[in-house]
């Protein structure tokens, strides 16, 4: 991923740590996938597997923000490289947010299994939302490894769809409660899940805004679109 360098060890190092990102990316990714596989099938045994995973992912997090502490005072990178180690930093910890949001899901999925009424609730109107930040995190892993711009720009704007999704399933989940007042529980369950999810979608839209931050060294978080449109161009 990182430009080629006077110096062959500082490449090997950026390239190793630049991979201990995509196997976090990939860890965080495989933790997604069995959440939303224990939510769409009520899985308990699935659920408890992603509970386990967060110990791995909260590690590997650590490792890496070592490895970084390390280039950066061994070789005090300047400009573009500094802004590679930085975002590298800032991924990190959206891909470990990422993986919290996973086990929320999958804890809040325990808790509605626990509570019995895990067939009443339209669970399955969060299968879409799911897929989509799942999707979005893979992307943006993908835009990383090659510095796509342009992948980046669009995922800015797919997360605005997941938002949308949120709403209407939050209304949804209103008329249920108040049709059934003793699904209010279970439903609020389900609201963390749905919350959990959009954030997912975030973490991914925060990545790539370091990517963008990376090739253009503009920092376009918090910008509206037709200046990150224009910055990227």
């Amino acid at each position: 991923m990182p430009e080629k360098h006077l110096s062959t060890q500082f490449d090997s190092e950026l390239n190793a740590v630049s991979s201990r990102v995509m196997e976090l990316g990939g860890l965080v990714e495989s933790q997604l996938r069995l959440a939303i596989y224990a939510l769409s099938q009520f899985s308990e045994e699935s659920a408890t597997q992603v509970i386990q995973t967060e110990s791995r992912v909260n590690a590997m997090e650590l490792d890496i923000d070592r490895e970084l502490s390390s280039i950066i005072a061994r070789r005090q990178p300047t400009a573009r490289d500094l802004r590679l180690l930085i975002a590298i930093s800032k991924t990190t910890a959206n891909l470990e947010r990422a993986g919290d949001e996973a086990e929320k899901i999958a804890r809040m999925v325990k808790s509605i299994i626990e509570s019995g009424s895990a067939r009443a609730l339209p669970s399955s109107d969060l299968r879409f939302a799911a897929e989509l930040a799942s999707g979005l995190l893979r992307k943006a892993l993908d835009a990383f490894v090659r510095l796509d711009t342009a992948v980046a720009l669009s995922i800015l704007k797919e997360d605005d769809q997941i938002d949308q999704e949120f709403d209407g399933f939050v209304r949804k989940l209103i008329t249920y409660m108040m049709e059934d007042p003793r699904t209010i529980s279970a439903s609020l369950d389900l609201l963390f899940v749905a919350k959990a999810i959009e954030r997912v979608g975030d973490h991914a839209k925060n990545i790539a805004e370091f990517i963008i931050y990376i090739v253009k060294g503009a920092d376009v978080r918090h910008t509206p679109m037709d200046q990150i449109e224009s910055a990227v161009r």
